[in-house]
């Protein structure tokens, strides 16, 4: 089907490796899984991401079931993660609820590289704190988990869009300068003018960019409560060492988001080079109807930070196999059966011919696996109590006791 598509075995290997990544950096700052279902109530969405945006206006997937109830392909997640805190009372627990997320979106988009209509998300929520640390380490967070998969050349853009205090005398100034100029823009700006102006300064259409340049920046016009909120995530990011660049355009796609907002950008994605995005949410849960609980998070779209790894980290796809079993005779097939389960049973990838077979094919599958070791059992091997572990890199042979064979491969492979 048009935006869809298989991710087969060559594939699936990196995109494990880089959501096992996120796990574990996710759990050393404290986050911990929730899992919500793939179709909501469409006024979720409505009422979290805003009725005049591009995702309700024009890209969910909307249905009627048979009980004529309007069910939404969730679109993004965080929406979900706010009413599943407030549905379940998380906010009787107290102090900070950290939470992620991985799995699939959906979207009407038009299909491109790197984009999709059922794409796939990793995110991450933090509930319960206003405090501008909470961004800092957050992005801090992110900072550590692109190193971790290989990215280490990226841009994070940062921005304000400010409360609905300050936010609100903004858009009176920024409607005033619009009706100046409108009628020279694309027509989605000319219907946002009037609905929701802050949208215009996220349109892509090339012709509107030098009238987009000169409107009025959000920056410029914060209470003094948002600017010192501003201005202390910036001075935590530069305590921490992380650049950014300060990009007063960028407000995001969707309504509910307040004070900080940011993306990251990789050169190697070409013009479409945004691969993750968020920022501060301190008013939706209460749009959904729960207590005032303020939140911020981040979206990664995982189908293109893997399209950035594996072009700026040369990253292969596939699975190496750690070992593989090459067994001669009938009498070997014991043996090897016993070391393949102690291989296994040490979280090693192994494999095995399954028929008696000669060694030198035995090796040439080995290798077109990618095996780093082979262990070799024939009649010699079985005479002598000693199996031959073979490293099929640089073509090393040495005699290895069986019960030591595991953590003689485990104690190589940590040493490349």
């Amino acid at each position: 089907m048009k935006g869809t598509r298989d991710l087969l075995p060559a594939e699936t290997g990196l995109w494990q490796r880089v959501e096992d990544e996120a796990r574990r950096v996710f759990a050393a700052y404290n986050f911990r899984e929730i899992r919500t279902p793939i179709l909501e109530p469409t006024f979720l969405f409505a009422r979290s991401v805003g009725a005049d945006t591009d995702i309700v206006t024009k890209e969910m997937y909307t249905f009627e079931d048979r009980d004529n109830e309007s069910l939404t392909l969730r679109p993004e997640a965080t929406a979900s993660v706010v009413r599943a805190y407030i549905e379940h009372g998380m906010f009787n627990q107290g102090g900070i609820q950290k939470l992620y997320y991985l799995g699939p979106m959906f979207r009407r988009e038009r299909p491109q590289k790197g984009r999709y209509r059922q794409f796939y998300q990793i995110g991450a929520e933090v509930l319960g704190s206003d405090h501008p640390t909470i961004d800092a380490e957050f992005l801090e967070m992110l900072v550590l988990l692109l190193g971790r998969v290989g990215l280490t050349e990226y841009n994070l853009l940062l921005n304000s869009v400010g409360c609905p205090k300050c936010r609100a005398e903004y858009l009176k100034v920024l409607r005033q300068e619009l009706e100046r100029v409108k009628e020279k823009m694309c027509g989605d700006c000319q219907r946002r003018a009037g609905t929701n102006p802050l949208r215009v300064l996220d349109c892509k259409v090339e012709a509107d960019q030098s009238i987009i340049e000169k409107l009025p920046r959000i920056l410029e016009h914060l209470c003094p409560e948002c600017r010192q909120h501003f201005d202390c995530v910036t001075g935590e990011l530069q305590q921490r060492g992380i650049p950014y660049q300060i990009t007063p355009r960028l407000v995001r796609g969707l309504d509910y988001y307040t004070r900080t907002t940011f993306e990251m950008t990789s050169n190697v994605l070409g013009a479409q080079n945004a691969f993750l995005g968020g920022g501060r949410y301190d008013g939706l849960a209460e749009i959904l109807g729960g207590p005032p609980t303020p939140g911020f998070g981040v979206a990664i779209g995982e189908d293109r930070l893997l399209l950035a790894v594996q072009q700026a980290a040369g990253l292969s796809a596939g699975d190496a196999l750690d070992v593989f079993v090459a067994w001669m005779g009938d009498a070997a097939h014991e043996p090897a059966t016993q070391l393949l389960r102690a291989l296994r049973r040490e979280g090693l990838r192994v494999e095995s011919n399954y028929e008696p077979a000669k060694l030198k094919k035995s090796l040439g599958v080995a290798n077109r696996l990618g095996a780093r070791f082979a262990v070799i059992i024939g009649e010699g091997e079985l005479a002598s109590g000693r199996f031959q572990l073979k490293d099929m890199t640089a073509g090393q042979q040495e005699e290895v006791e069986p019960a030591r064979v595991a953590a003689v491969v485990k104690e190589k492979l940590q040493k490349g």
